[in-house]
């Protein structure tokens, strides 16, 4: 076993000492050490309960002959963190979560790994510290947030509040029914009850095969999701006893498998950034033409908040993941059916096993949303080396734009110029220098989109950044845009009044700019912003571009 480097031989006895102090008895250095990375913070609703999840976890490792050391990690709340400075620390956490499973697992040389994440940059991290250690992991996530209200029984959730903020500016909600919708939207713990990144990263850990079935969709307040987590411990013990490490779950196969259950969702913008950074830290050569190329031939055949009424509850009581992969298994060549799981059937067999319930919410391969999916990589002069954009939020006669930009170097500024009413229907929204290094840290601009569609704007502006955008964003909205405005990016030559041509079904994203003209205006990546300092200025200094997963090097 790996522990045996900390508990084995007589040089090991003071380190035998430690581990008595620690509870350890005599019969537990004959079992394996299983690590249990922990992401329990009280200010993250989706991990407020997760010390209590965590003690259900460790039992079920006693229970299969394990002996559990229980870590916490750091995490941010986007929802919290987001429309102001707070925001640069969201993704640059990803790599402190990374990192810090890195050094806890490899000082201690645990046998194998539960993580237990939720949300936004929560599972992502510690996706690619289990890439990077490889070892017998499980994921069991803290489950999803029931679904709100807007206090008059309509459904409502994280997205229907920022979308109310838009109204409100504009003179069309007042403050009562703000705060009633404020009061209601949110009601138990869990991660958001839309198809966001933190519920989207949650059912690709299904797709990858590193979770069990329901991981992604099970709610937060559930019996079956203690079940996942009494089963886990028997699961990575049995992965120990087999010598799995996790990176049996991380192949190209997989990460098609992933990426296919995705875009077949609608799934968030940033799990195409995530994606790319857990390949990485694979060692798998995946770029982001693969990407398209995945979402090209599989067709969205589910929808949930933002970009309808159905939430994660709904596609739960549907059928869950396992029900999306067997509507899609039915079609040869969209699902590798072949790929592990940790549960030891292979992914053909869990949607061989599995039931759509309600084709409402999964939809027939006969009848989808869109015969491509629900995300799309788009390039042109803007995004030479690529963007992204969620279409299952687009709505279909809005596929294409063109009209004049209307430039804004920092979020704040755009969020206040459309609920001032300074942004004209026709225009392109541009927000630059919000990119991994400009930002630093590539901030979600779920302010300024929600205070668009709030505004009524929703159909007749586009936007589009080098910063990200919230899975809770819908809209023409596209993000990533590389290179960014920071590093000399063709973002940050544009001018208001230039126009921008956006065309989903094509792929492609133009500055409408003659090239001469375009050489001749010098980039403002030296433009001098609020000065970055500790962890934010290494951060910036070592950052790659989106396109690449927005990594360190």
């Amino acid at each position: 076993m790996r522990s045996d480097e900390i508990k084995r031989g007589v040089q090991r006895a003071p380190h035998r000492a430690l581990l008595r102090a620690c509870g350890v008895s005599e019969q537990d250095f004959d079992k394996p050490f299983i690590g249990v990375a922990n992401s329990f913070v009280e200010i993250v609703p989706g991990h407020r309960h997760l010390n209590r999840f965590g003690e259900v976890v460790k039992q079920g490792i006693r229970e299969a002959g394990g002996v559990p050391f229980e870590f916490n990690t750091i995490g941010v709340d986007d929802g919290i963190a987001m429309g102001h400075g707070g925001m640069r620390y969201s993704l640059p956490s990803r790599e402190l979560i990374a990192d810090s499973l890195e050094t806890m697992v490899r000082a201690h040389c645990f046998d194998g790994l539960i993580c237990i994440p939720n949300c936004d940059k929560i599972t992502p991290g510690m996706l690619m510290g289990a890439a990077r250690l490889n070892v017998p992991t499980v994921f069991v996530s803290g489950g999803a947030m029931a679904t709100g209200n807007d206090g008059a029984g309509k459904p409502a959730d994280l997205a229907t509040v920022f979308e109310a903020v838009g109204r409100h500016a504009r003179g069309g909600l007042d403050d009562a029914k703000l705060l009633e919708l404020e009061r209601n939207a949110c009601p138990t713990c869990g991660s958001c009850s839309g198809m966001f990144t933190a519920n989207t990263m949650n059912c690709l850990c299904e797709a990858f095969g590193i979770a069990l079935p329901g991981n992604g969709t099970a709610l937060a307040e559930s019996e079956e999701r203690l079940g996942l987590a009494r089963h886990a411990g028997a699961v990575v013990l049995r992965l120990v006893a087999q010598d799995v490490g996790a990176c049996v779950f991380f192949t190209q196969e997989s990460f098609d498998n992933a990426i296919a259950l995705d875009v077949a969702l609608g799934g968030s913008t940033n799990s195409i950034l995530h994606l790319l950074a857990i390949a990485h830290e694979a060692g798998i050569d995946y770029p982001l033409e693969r990407v398209d190329e995945v979402s090209r031939r599989t067709p969205c055949i589910c929808k949930l908040s933002p970009s309808s009424e159905y939430r994660v509850s709904d596609l739960h009581r549907a059928g869950g993941v396992s029900g999306v992969l067997r509507a899609l298994s039915r079609r040869t060549g969209l699902l590798h059916t072949s790929a592990p799981t940790v549960g030891g059937a292979d992914v053909g067999a869990v949607a061989a096993g599995a039931s759509v319930l309600d084709p409402a919410v999964i939809r027939p391969l006969e009848a989808p949303y869109s015969s491509t999916g629900g995300l799309a990589v788009l390039r042109g002069s803007l995004a030479p080396r690529g963007a992204v954009i969620k279409t299952a939020g687009v709505a279909a006669r809005k596929s294409e734009h063109t009209g004049p930009a209307v430039v804004f170097d920092k979020e704040e500024d755009a969020t206040a110029a459309v609920h001032r009413g300074q942004v004209q229907p026709g225009s392109v929204v541009v927000i630059r220098f919000e990119g991994p290094r400009g930002g630093p840290g590539m901030r979600e601009m779920l302010g300024p989109t929600s205070a668009v569609m709030g505004s009524g704007l929703g159909e007749s502006v586009a936007l589009v950044t080098d910063g990200r955008f919230s899975g809770a964003t819908r809209g023409l909205c596209v993000g990533h845009i590389s290179p960014e405005a920071a590093t000399g990016g063709p973002i940050g030559r544009v001018r208001d009044g230039d126009t921008i041509r956006i065309d989903v079904e094509k792929r492609t994203i133009d500055l409408l700019v003659d090239h001469g003209e375009l050489a001749e205006r010098s980039p403002k990546h030296e433009m001098q912003r609020s000065a970055a300092t500790g962890w934010l200025a290494r951060y910036a200094r070592s950052v790659t571009d989106a396109s690449a997963g927005a990594v360190l090097l």
